[in-house]
């Protein structure tokens, strides 16, 4: 197979195991190998596909593209990832969807800061990331590996739904009541100017490294220098 048919298969390995690991096989693993062992199998599964992703992705080299990047693109691009940072880092505290969570936590908890947004900040976070990365540089490796993390972020946090559900029932159905699945922008002024400056001051940094290490100007750098 040709390099880039090496880099599709890899993608949904990632993809489907992730779907099967978190589901239908998640029960039985826990059984034979523990929490902390199924944890550790996950981990390492996971983290050796995505190094052969980004293995193969370096070795896909093509100057095709489906539709030529311009420079509103660019900014669209560069407001989604501040966007998936604001997600990102408000998601990791107070999130119900975290594994080990307690139902107490989800029957509690308010949908305030990025929760007024989605139920899943931190899923939308990857998505929106993906969807910018396609957006400015449509290359076919791009396509197939943004687009299977962005598969994977939004078809996940509806298995997700259905999984915290069945654990935390009332309590996950009350949060679910209370909060969205598809993004709301009427929620994004609820969301701290705290934050919000955190994640431009990581969105600088991120974009500043992503020079480096792709070579390629991005974010404010791009019209910079």
């Amino acid at each position: 197979m040709s390099q880039f048919e090496w880099l599709t298969v890899a993608n949904l390995l990632f993809v489907a195991a992730h779907f099967v690991m978190s589901h239908p096989l998640r029960k039985p693993m826990v059984a034979l190998l523990g929490e902390r062992g199924f944890l550790g199998v996950y981990s390492l599964i996971s983290l050796a596909l995505l190094a052969w992703i980004g293995h193969l992705f370096a070795l896909q080299r093509s100057t095709l593209m489906a539709w030529q990047s311009n420079e509103g693109l660019w900014i669209a691009a560069s407001v989604l990832t501040i966007l998936a940072l604001v997600l990102l880092l408000g998601s990791l505290r107070g999130n119900p969807a975290l594994p080990q969570t307690e139902a107490l936590v989800a029957a509690n908890a308010k949908a305030e800061g990025v929760y007024a947004v989605t139920r899943h900040p931190m899923l939308w976070a990857f998505a929106l990331w993906a969807v910018a990365h396609i957006l400015v540089w449509p290359s076919p490796r791009t396509i197939v590996t943004a687009g299977a993390m962005g598969v994977l972020a939004l078809v996940g946090a509806r298995l997700q739904d259905g999984k915290k559900r069945a654990l935390m029932g009332d309590a996950w159905t009350g949060w679910e009541a209370r909060t969205s699945y598809w993004p709301r922008l009427s929620g994004i002024p609820k969301i701290s100017l705290k934050l919000w400056l955190a994640a431009i001051a990581v969105w600088l940094a991120a974009t500043w490294l992503h020079v480096w290490l792709a070579g390629i100007p991005a974010g404010a750098w791009r019209w910079m220098g």
